[in-house]
């Protein structure tokens, strides 16, 4: 897994790439909760997230639930494919807010 952090409008966007697994997720979960640390809104960029195991989706509902203790924005951004259908199947994608494209942002 790759993540790239940047800034898009008023969020920190972490465009991932690659698998999110038990390997790697806490990369992701101290990424995450460093942004919202911070202060930050988060875009989590998923356009090129080809898979995502448990330990990822534990990791983004942490953080989702820290961002809205400290009322600050969680989004998810391009879900397409393997990723969309974990979000879809543990009915997270009625939690997490999800755009599809920037423009909708």
């Amino acid at each position: 897994m790759d993540i790239i952090k940047s800034s898009f409008k008023h969020y920190e966007r972490l465009h991932l790439n690659g698998e999110i697994d038990l390997h790697n997720s806490s990369v992701l979960r101290e990424t995450l909760l460093s942004i919202l640390n911070a202060e930050q809104h988060v875009l989590v960029d998923f356009s090129e997230l080809q898979y995502i195991d448990s330990s990822g989706i534990a990791a983004l509902v942490e953080s989702f639930n820290v961002a809205k203790k400290q009322s600050l924005e969680f989004k998810i951004l391009g879900a397409c494919g393997s990723p969309l259908q974990v979000l879809e199947l543990t009915r997270l994608v009625s939690v997490f807010p999800m755009v599809d494209s920037e423009t909708c942002l």
